[in-house]
């Protein structure tokens, strides 16, 4: 076996180790099961790409970002290591074929979602694998106490167990003791070794600002601090509003968000990564697995959803080690709504049985039948119908999913989307050279407004197909025929959105809800949401050591250079001020006294600070030198 340092040499061109990572290296390629916590930019892909170079075979990297995959696919080639991986998307034969590449060829690693690992084609030919190692990224997935809980997570000990001898590594960068010990138990990893860095980031500044003006408060941030910027925003609208905003006002900006079109996304970012872009004003949908260094703020315009997800969009400030900011604009109506939102994704098992019965109306089925069974599933239809919330029924069926009870397909999460390609002015000459399509794409326009000029823009066919009264057959082929035309550009949905009855239906009075996991769950993420407003209230504490108390991590220095810090040592130097004048003021009442008998009287803590005052006194003629140049009153 290669030793790890070589390793590392002939691939990256490094010399050393980043600390921690040679730990956790030669545990891995040791074949021991490991647990590692590393800071956001703390370099965890090192950690198991090195390994697997180590070991004989080939590495599965279990990772449930697209991004990532890509991102990673492509740093590992460049480095002549071969790497592939498996998304949505991809064909069956695409698949087929890289599958056999992994069995026969000489792929090193294989980078895989969650999801793929339940299915049998994957399963069949990955025990015809060499496996070296499986490395499960975004590890804090797997706990119903983490951020950001994935119930496919919950499945992949099933697929380790398939293979004992090969080892497992986890990584994440954020996780509190509650999610460490979740992960161990749910991947039942095997007397695991345990590495955890330090979640402090010494560079990073961090600071928080209330005010009604965010646009302007951003405005003045960027025009203060220079370089790369994120700006998280959480509406898909405001991203295009902001970055406009931004670009009238000289700065350099573009938007980014989940709804955007593949090939844009990847331009967008591209041009981002490549500084040709300063400022990319994003969802959160923006940053996860892309690696950019030299990012000097990350800026939230409003109040992020936990501390864990805000350390992870904070910490992609910085990676390069020079100062950098991460700073949130709120309102105190941010605060309200973060509290209003977690009520609201947590619906009570009264409310979900309602749904569950209405589903249950909604296809016919009968008390004891149909497990297995999918249907067509459009939300709004069915919301509509039984007169419930969109967004309250969407958090029921989630839950309904977390419980093993129901599935909803990746469909529900990729509708059909479309993007004028025309500005508008050639769009309406179109529409009058063809009488034919101008009813049909002023409906569009009617329903779905401006924004597709900018951005693609989901759609419902059989929504269209009502409003014009023609099948939504007559309606998709309208739209692949102006597509035809370069009049707009249709990404239709490859299947319709699918609900699946996992279990035989329940009478919904007995539905297996586990209702005291569910008040727990709540109760976790109204804990989250404290701690966030907490964080954001705060205005004495250094907010480091908030982020790292909240982690398990207990640490009595303070880092200096957040706004709190700098706040309190602005205070401290006031205070220290105050008292000093009145000292000297009341020692030359009595008599003129030289600097040095001054000094010797007061003994100041901070003989400069000190100095400092003396001459101030001087210079505002409040005292004055005399011919023997000891002080005195004027």
């Amino acid at each position: 076996m290669e030793k790890a340092n070589d390793v590392l040499k002939e691939y990256w061109g490094y010399e050393l180790f980043r600390p921690l990572q040679a730990e956790i290296v030669n545990t891995v390629a040791a074949g021991n099961d490991t647990l590692a916590l590393l800071p956001t930019g703390g370099g965890k892909s090192i950690c198991f790409q090195v390994p697997g170079l180590m070991r004989s075979g080939i590495t599965i990297v279990v990772t449930p970002l697209i991004a990532l995959m890509k991102d990673q696919v492509e740093q590992l080639s460049k480095r002549e290591i071969k790497a592939n991986a498996i998304y949505s998307g991809l064909s069956y034969r695409e698949i087929d074929i890289i599958l056999d590449n992994c069995i026969y060829g000489n792929i090193k690693f294989l980078y895989v979602s969650p999801e793929r690992l339940q299915t049998e084609l994957f399963i069949a030919r990955a025990k015809k694998m060499d496996l070296a190692l499986i490395a499960i990224d975004e590890a804090h997935c797997i706990s119903q106490w983490g951020y950001d809980f994935r119930p496919p997570y919950l499945k992949i000990a099933e697929f380790t167990a398939l293979f004992p001898q090969t080892p497992v590594i986890a990584l994440t960068a954020t996780a509190t003791e509650q999610v460490k010990e979740d992960i161990v138990e749910k991947l039942n990893l095997r007397e695991p070794h345990i590495f955890q860095k330090s979640f402090a980031r010494a560079n990073l500044s961090y600071a928080v600002r209330k005010t009604d003006s965010r646009e302007q408060k951003l405005l003045s941030i960027l025009r203060k601090i220079s370089g790369s910027a994120i700006v998280y925003i959480n509406n898909r609208k405001a991203t295009r509003e902001t970055a406009a905003f931004l670009i009238r006002n000289g700065i350099s900006a573009d938007f980014y968000h989940a709804g955007l079109g593949q090939d844009i996304r990847s331009k967008k970012q591209n041009q981002w990564i490549t500084d040709q872009i300063r400022v990319m004003v994003s969802t959160n949908a923006f940053g996860m697995g892309i690696d950019k260094p030299n990012v000097r703020v990350v800026v939230h315009l409003e109040a992020p959803t936990s501390p864990e997800a805000y350390y992870q969009e904070a910490g992609r400030a910085g990676r390069d080690g020079l100062k950098s900011y991460a700073i949130i604009l709120y309102s105190p109506h941010d605060l309200i709504k973060l509290e209003n939102d977690v009520h609201l994704a947590n619906p009570s098992a009264e409310f979900i049985r309602q749904v569950y019965q209405a589903l249950a109306n909604y296809y016919k089925i009968a008390v004891g039948s149909n497990d297995g069974a999918r249907f067509d599933f459009d939300i709004n239809e069915f919301s509509n119908r039984f007169n419930l919330a969109h967004r309250k029924v969407y958090f029921a069926i989630k839950k309904m999913e977390n419980e093993g009870l129901l599935q909803l397909n990746e469909a529900f999460d990729a509708p059909s989307k479309i993007w004028i390609v025309l500005k508008k002015e050639d769009l309406y000459r179109f529409q009058i050279e063809n009488k034919r399509h101008d009813y049909f794409i002023r409906t569009l326009l009617r329903i779905y407004g401006g924004e597709m000029f900018t951005q693609f823009v989901k759609i419902s066919e059989k929504q269209v197909a009502r409003i014009l009264k023609i099948s939504e057959k007559e309606v998709i082929n309208e739209l692949k025929l102006l597509a035809s035309k370069n009049i707009i550009d249709y990404d239709w949905q490859k299947e319709k959105p699918q609900l699946t009855f996992i279990t035989p239906r329940f009478d919904s009075n007995e539905l297996p809800l586990n209702s005291r996991l569910l008040k727990e769950r709540e109760k976790t993420e109204k804990l989250k949401a404290k701690a966030i407003i907490d964080y954001i209230e705060n205005t004495h504490r250094c907010r480091s050591q908030i982020l790292l108390e909240y982690f398990g991590e207990v640490n009595y220095t303070t880092c200096g250079i957040c706004d709190t810090c700098i706040s309190n040592k602005k205070n401290d130097a006031v205070s220290h001020h105050i008292t000093y004048k009145a000292q000297i003021l009341h020692i030359i009442s009595e008599h003129p006294v030289d600097i040095d008998q001054l000094i010797e009287a007061i003994q100041p803590d901070n003989q400069q600070e000190f100095l400092e005052v003396v001459r101030e006194l001087v210079e505002t003629q409040v005292l004055k030198y005399n011919e023997r140049w000891q002080l005195q009153k004027t």
